[in-house]
Formats: structure tokens, sequence, C-alpha cells
């Protein structure tokens, strides 16, 4: 199992945090996902190391800006 962290910008409530644990959730290879609108971070499990770039564009599309931590 991988572990990789994002740092989300723009996450307010719960609300927020799952609009990009639904869109994060529906990418390959993604087991789990722990996402945190007061810390904003976006930590991601999966079974095998992740695109950033489709994880980011996931993030992108539910509304919120993130980078790699």
């Amino acid at each position: 199992m991988t572990s990789t962290t994002y740092l989300v910008t723009g996450m307010t409530c719960g609300h927020c945090e799952s609009a990009v644990a639904q869109e994060v959730n529906a990418l390959a290879g993604v087991e789990g996902v722990a996402v945190s609108a007061e810390t904003g971070k976006l930590v991601v499990e999966s079974t095998a190391p992740l695109d950033d770039a489709a994880v980011i564009t996931a993030v992108d599309e539910a509304g919120y800006s993130a980078v790699k931590a």
C-alpha cells in the first residue's frame, strides 16, 4: 500500500471534504482517502504509486487546488 499526501486549498467544511474525496476515490488504484479541511491535507492510499497529475486534476474537478506535499 502506498500513501501520498497533497495540500489542498479552498476547503472550508465537511461538504468540501466530501467533494474532494468523491472525485479522488473514483481514480483507478485508490483504496482510501482521508481529507481534512482543517489541515488542508488529502492523504491517498493506493495499491500502486498514483499519477500525481491525475489526483491534482480530480481535486481541481471538485473545485479546489492541490499540490503534492
